[in-house]
């Protein structure tokens, strides 16, 4: 007899995120290296350091670390982001936050794709950064016709991915089968394929407008650009790249080092160079080459509050308008120097963070806390509450993304430096139009999960004087 019980999105995320990471070993063998590495960097990380260990046990975040993956694509047209939604939905997935990557040279805007709920992302937290090509940022006009064209021609989702998108939207779900059937379909989308679907003529024209868009226009299908593992020391993975023939990049994006990380930080090895094929006139095949995927690392730490996240942006930006980092290393060394140096006057302490409303924090009853209850304030002032040893608190986890950071990893993979500069040109509004609804605001939700923990202690606490 047939089980027809659905099966929760979570586990068709966590099967999905497991079948991505074993293609891509095999498609980029230099990834299952990094994965080594950061098992290793891990595993030391933790022996050296028990506090942070009983911290993530005490967080339910311990188990998730070696299962967690971010991955990267880009699309083409606002009808391949619409199915894309529809897709990650039966796995759970929301699009959070909105992201203009004009800002740093890379003609598209983006949003992140992944579960929100706390027991989603203990689960399994993939996450998949999700951007969409924007024409109206090339001057040539002929070639974005062309481009245009190109694109309205393929369809990058097999006909079954589209059934059973419409079978689990009908019935809320998936059985066991159709929900093993949806992962292989749907991991086609994310495949590499060789022969490029564009002749190399126009190949290169999209390429000396934009390396990326070469890569959106041109194939059959968004092939998984890079599959990100997390790490707890990504300093030391940084030094142990070379030592395995990895080839990393020459400056880790986003913040310094520190004893209390915040936001995101993200390092990377060089793109692949990759053999394609271009189809001639006469239907023969000519071989030519692409870079394009490449291996990602990252280290989270926590969520910024606005007050927090304004005085990073300024931060980095003093950093940046004092030096800047070039896609080849250039000015590395000299560069962190400034970063270290702006980001001084970012406190490094957790309380200092707490106590300045710079980031986000999940509260909890200390152990034994129930007789120091009852003489708690009755206002429920929270620093009071910390002061006295009732609550305790740890940091909530970044799981999003930083724009500039994102662009830094792909013009140093790709290579853009003589590629078209872009005018700033954010449009969210454009954005949620094209995704069919709205994305998510990272910081209103980071709020809330920090609110909820509050308001569960306050209600202990007063079940408490009651008693």
């Amino acid at each position: 007899m047939q089980d027809n019980r659905l099966i929760p999105a979570d586990d068709i995320r966590a099967a999905f995120s497991a079948a991505m990471s074993a293609m891509y070993r095999e498609e980029v063998p230099a990834y299952g290296e990094l994965l080594s590495l950061v098992a290793e960097v891990n595993h030391a990380t933790l022996e050296r350091d028990p506090s942070m260990r009983d911290r993530l046990e005490r967080t339910d975040s311990l188990d998730r670390i070696s299962e967690e993956r971010h991955g990267a694509i880009r699309l083409g047209t606002a009808d391949e982001l619409v199915m894309m939604r529809r897709i990650f939905a039966v796995m759970g997935m929301h699009a959070v936050g909105y992201y203009d990557l004009s800002v740093a040279g890379v003609p598209v805007h983006s949003t992140a794709f992944r579960p929100v709920a706390d027991a989603s992302l203990r689960r399994n937290p993939f996450r998949v950064f999700t951007s969409l090509l924007r024409l109206d940022l090339l001057a040539d006009e002929q070639l974005r016709e062309e481009a245009r064209s190109a694109l309205a021609e393929r369809d990058i989702f097999t006909p079954e991915a589209r059934r059973l998108v419409e079978v689990a939207e009908l019935q809320g779900g998936l059985d066991e089968n159709d929900a093993a059937r949806f992962v292989r379909e749907v991991l086609e989308t994310f495949r590499w394929h060789e022969k490029a679907r564009v002749d190399a003529d126009l190949y290169r024209r999209l390429h000396d407008a934009h390396r990326l868009v070469a890569d959106v226009v041109s194939f059959r299908g968004p092939h998984i650009n890079h599959l990100t593992p997390r790490t707890l020391d990504i300093d030391a993975v940084q030094i142990g790249m070379p030592e395995r023939g990895i080839r990393p990049k020459a400056v880790v994006e986003g913040p310094p080092t520190r004893k209390c990380p915040i936001l995101l930080r993200q390092t990377s090895f060089k793109a692949l160079e990759e053999s394609i094929l271009f189809c001639g006139a006469d239907g023969t095949w000519t071989s030519g080459s692409h870079t394009a995927r490449f291996g990602e690392i990252e280290q989270r730490g926590i969520a910024l509050t606005p007050k927090g996240r304004a005085l990073y942006d300024q931060l980095l930006e003093a950093a940046r308008s004092s030096v800047s980092p070039g896609a080849q290393g250039e000015n590395a060394g000299a560069y962190v120097a400034a970063l270290e140096q702006a980001f001084a006057a970012f406190p490094d302490d957790w309380e200092a963070i707490r106590r300045q409303g710079l980031g986000y924090f999940r509260y909890s009853l200390a152990a034994g806390a129930g007789e120091a209850a009852k003489q708690a304030a009755e206002n429920g002032d929270i620093d009071r509450l910390v002061e006295a040893g009732i609550l305790t608190y740890d940091a909530i986890v970044y799981e999003d993304f930083l724009p500039v950071s994102a662009a830094g990893i792909f013009r140093s993979n790709l290579g853009d430096e003589e590629a078209q500069n872009f005018v700033e040109s954010p449009n969210q509004k454009l954005f949620e139009q094209q995704l069919g609804g709205a994305v998510i605001d990272a910081f209103e939700h980071y709020a809330l999960l920090e609110q909820a923990s509050i308001r569960e202690c306050l209600a202990a606490l007063s079940t408490t004087r009651a008693a």
